[in-house]
């Protein structure tokens, strides 16, 4: 008896209050259907359209410029309602676009880094007030999160697929060009030990620039960019160091026409991969465009021919080609027409066309070759005796 009692008690604890509503919530929220379907897609085409995307566009680029003009304390003083205005205003619209986005899909959402972003950017946005209101507006680091405030610029690359097209390309070259930069770092510690060993000595070395690790490889960075590695090989000249001309000669070489080169080519090549798989995605899109109005003009004609089929039965016509002849009278010249698939493709235009020079440069073959022909027929007919005339034979026999 107390045995089924403590198993009874098990059971109870077992099954909590939180347990039991998770295992309720799970089933309900897969079983979940939002009724609003018409006006999230009425949203979504809002988001979606190409005047949406224009508005954004604008709204950041004209707040970019604010934020230009806003460096001047002189415009920052005559322009400060205005100002003030065009910054309300693009945080309505931000906050605006946020909220329909998460409306239309709260869940997917969060799965596009772009949005990502687009969030980022909005709590950055915010940063500047929350401080002054919790800090106040004496706070010494307010001036860093008007510093970021730069960051709102960055909202256009969700609108721009070029930009979009370069940080992909940039995003593949990343294992790349971490090889290159590690080979490269490699290469600058090896010569910065070595260039401490040899211009860094204590008695009459270059302490300022080969003084101790720090300064030895902040010196060759500006050796690797190749900006003023003159001024500092004269340094090393007055010191009459013997090595110096030849280990400034061969880091240049290894580091500059090299490595940054290297680095160079790879973000170039990944950049053009990019830029034709961007150029393949158009075309698709394009055909997809071209299928979906090609299938709308198909369905419209079936519908004419299902209507003409329908009056042939109520109409003086004695068949359906008659009625089709009747048909064809009141077609205009602007009315689309679909051509076959196989004779409207871009390749099988581009061969028909090159038949077509084939064709017209062997007929213009063909005739030069007739007119070379009747030239030699003509020339060999002159070269041929010419028969006298019957009534010049009886003259010259009287």
């Amino acid at each position: 008896m107390s045995q089924h009692r403590h198993q009874s008690q098990s059971r109870v604890l077992s099954s909590s209050p939180v347990d039991t509503t998770s295992v309720g919530f799970c089933p309900t929220f897969k079983t979940f259907k939002r009724k609003d379907d018409e006006c999230r897609a009425f949203v979504k085409k809002v988001i979606m359209s190409r005047f949406f995307k224009i508005i954004m566009i604008s709204t950041v680029t004209s707040n970019g410029f604010f934020m230009a003009l806003w460096t001047s304390y002189e415009i920052r003083y005559r322009l400060f309602r205005l100002l003030e205005l065009s910054e309300i205003f693009f945080v309505s619209i931000c906050t605006s676009e946020l909220s329909m986005k998460l409306y239309v899909d709260p869940i997917n959402y969060w799965k596009n880094g772009y949005n990502v972003l687009d969030v980022i950017v909005m709590i950055i946005m915010l940063l500047p007030y929350t401080v002054r209101e919790l800090m106040g507006r004496q706070f010494s680091y307010v001036h860093i999160a008007d510093g970021m405030q730069s960051l709102r610029i960055l909202k256009l690359i969700s609108y721009s697929r070029g930009i979009r097209t370069l940080i992909i390309a940039v995003g593949q070259t990343v294992y790349t060009v971490a090889s290159v930069l590690l080979l490269l770092f490699l290469l600058m510690y090896i010569f910065a030990i070595l260039g401490f060993c040899l211009f860094g000595s204590a008695d009459k070395g270059d302490h300022d620039n080969w003084g101790n690790l720090a300064a030895a490889f902040f010196t060759l960075f500006s050796l690797a960019t190749v900006d003023g590695w003159t001024d500092l090989q004269k340094q090393l000249d007055n010191r009459e160091f013997a090595l110096s001309r030849a280990f400034t000669i061969i880091f240049i070489l290894l580091a500059s026409f090299i490595f940054l080169n290297m680095f160079v080519g790879v973000m170039i090549m990944h950049t053009e991969d990019s830029i034709k798989k961007f150029e393949r995605e158009l075309m698709l899109e394009r055909q997809v465009t071209l299928m979906g109005e090609k299938q709308v003009i198909l369905q419209r004609q079936q519908e004419e021919i299902s209507r003409l089929m329908h009056i042939q039965e109520n109409a003086d016509c004695k068949s359906f080609s008659e009625l089709v002849e009747n048909f064809k009278k009141t077609l205009h010249h602007t009315d689309p027409m679909v051509l076959d698939d196989f004779g409207t493709s871009l390749p099988f235009i581009d061969i028909y066309f090159s038949t077509l020079d084939y064709q017209d440069t062997t007929v213009h073959k063909l005739q030069e070759l007739y007119y070379e022909i009747a030239h030699v027929l003509g020339l060999m007919l002159e070269d041929l005796p010419q028969e006298k005339p019957q009534s010049l034979e009886k003259v010259e026999e009287k």
